[in-house]
């Protein structure tokens, strides 16, 4: 289990601020994955939703130490990099609920979010999709002479795609500002990992390309924060690329809100071990215990976030559909 002693070693310096701010984060994602599935089969939500409940502190410890302007490019589990980054939360409900105010204007829906105001510049459906574009960002960067920094998140699914490895080698040829950051949660839609390859340390396919690689506790927030945040700043000042496999583990089906338990690919055993591992439930004990974090201070932020979750579910049932003239506007086929 993740425990007080594993988040102390990498707590060092972290100032409070910073502690609350990856609490606050996590704790709103998780509470807006657990609103979106509770929901969910009013069928009001007409867009298959891939949850990251379980995956929230990997999204949280890399973008706290990403500034606005830089650069994220996520995947079709990407409700957390879109909070993470800072989209705005009322477009994204309304996005759930294919409204015109959604943040792709209700076209994209849950996988195929953007809000370019905070450097969230797109997700994709396309697994691997969004690493070429990513590395691509990334030499725009360099070609500006800006010392903007771009992040791709991707499954462990993704790492068996080419263009993954096309894109890395090209990022270490020309020492190019991307982050590739493996969200490794075993599992390719029902397929565990040990069915599709010989053994589980996904950064060790890398190291070939010369690239630093690293494999994280994904379900750490402070360490995941500190070693993305020397790759960020190795990125930042001119030193190429970095690879992270942050080992998690989502703790619902592929998509939807069930646990996946149902239909037999998985064991209640194995949802079990990996909830006593919960990244939120275990940060919030360390906090405590540290005194950073009060259990009165738990349910007033608790209570804050529940009550903006409420106002933007209220925001995207309120808001207008596209209407029928305009339907196929921004559509690139017809």
């Amino acid at each position: 289990m993740t425990d007080s002693v594993e988040f102390e070693s990498s707590m060092m310096s972290v100032p409070d601020k910073t502690l609350l701010g990856l609490y606050w984060t996590m704790l709103r994602i998780r509470k807006v994955q657990l609103k979106i599935a509770e929901h969910y089969h009013e069928d009001e939500m007409h867009t298959p939703v891939h949850l990251c409940i379980g995956q929230e502190a990997i999204a949280a410890g890399v973008c706290a130490n990403l500034r606005t302007e830089d650069y994220v490019f996520s995947n079709h589990r990407g409700h957390g990099h879109y909070l993470a980054k800072g989209g705005d939360l009322n477009a994204l409900i309304a996005e759930l609920h294919n409204k015109e105010k959604g943040c792709s204007r209700g076209r994209g829906g849950s996988m195929h979010l953007i809000d370019t105001s905070v450097g969230l510049l797109g997700s994709s459906s396309i697994v691997g999709g969004g690493v070429p574009i990513a590395t691509g960002a990334a030499l725009g960067a360099v070609l500006r002479k800006s010392d903007q920094v771009s992040v791709a998140f991707l499954g462990d699914a993704a790492t068996e795609e080419g263009i993954v490895f096309e894109s890395i080698s090209f990022a270490v040829l020309k020492q190019l500002p991307v982050i590739f950051v493996c969200e490794n949660n075993f599992y390719a839609v029902y397929t565990p990992l040990n069915k599709r390859q010989s053994h589980d340390d996904i950064y060790r396919h890398f190291e070939g390309l010369s690239i630093p690689c690293f494999r994280v506790d994904g379900n750490n927030v402070l360490e995941t924060y500190s070693i993305a945040q020397e790759a960020i700043e190795r990125a930042r000042s001119g030193d190429g690329p970095s690879f992270l496999e942050c080992r998690t583990y989502r703790m619902t089906d592929h998509h939807g809100g069930e646990s996946g338990v149902e239909v037999g690919y998985r064991t209640q055993a194995e949802v079990d071990h990996w909830s006593a591992k919960c990244p939120v439930e275990c940060y919030e004990r360390f906090l405590i215990e540290k005194r950073v974090l009060s259990f009165e201070d738990v349910k007033v932020v608790g209570d804050q976030i529940d009550s903006e979750i409420e106002s933007a579910f209220e925001y995207a049932r309120s808001s207008p559909l596209p209407d029928g003239d305009g339907v196929l506007r921004y559509v690139m086929a017809e």
